[in-house]
């Protein structure tokens, strides 16, 4: 699948931003709830979900043409498996289970070339809190998401997570952003 070109920014007051930002608190929500079958549900089957790893070069080098790896890059099958995973008593990384809470902000919403999908931008802060001994991991990311209207309201078909620094300081991130 090509993905829409990003054209227009949509005003903050039309019901595309308003359900759009609606969406990302929801999902937001979900996740901070651990109602993982319930996240799932908001993917399409195209899903394509990532994080490149970041790297730090010099002004004259365009991030972009060096980033070779990722932190995940997944699809509807993968995170399916993730999603099962964290259903058992098996998913050592989240045993004992992540308190979080996800702050989603800075919301732009754009049009693209298909009337159906949405290009949206968000600031995402994680907080989480694991046990009671060691201190709470933070997180702070942008994500550009692709947004497609369905009959049962928008689902993320498309993201891209670019954290704000280069060696993350979680002891894990089984967790979704």
């Amino acid at each position: 699948m090509t993905a829409p070109t990003p054209r227009a920014l949509v005003p903050y007051t039309s019901p595309d931003h308003q359900l759009a930002h609606q969406f990302l608190v929801e999902e937001a929500h979900l996740l901070d709830t651990l109602r993982f079958d319930d996240w799932f549900a908001l993917l399409t089957d195209d899903i394509s979900y990532s994080m490149p790893v970041r790297v730090t070069a010099v002004k004259a080098v365009d991030e972009e043409t060096v980033q070779t790896m990722h932190h995940f890059s997944e699809d509807r099958y993968s995170l399916r498996k993730r999603v099962n995973r964290f259903l058992t008593t098996h998913a050592w990384a989240e045993d004992p289970q992540s308190r979080l809470r996800h702050h989603v902000t800075n919301v732009r919403t754009f049009s693209t070339d298909d009337s159906d999908t949405f290009a949206v931008e968000s600031a995402l802060f994680l907080f989480r809190s694991r046990g009671d001994r060691n201190p709470p991991d933070v997180l702070s990311a942008g994500r550009a998401d692709l947004l497609r209207r369905t009959p049962d309201g928008f689902r993320l078909c498309a993201r891209v997570i670019q954290v704000d620094e280069a060696v993350l300081r979680m002891q894990n991130l089984a967790v979704f952003l």
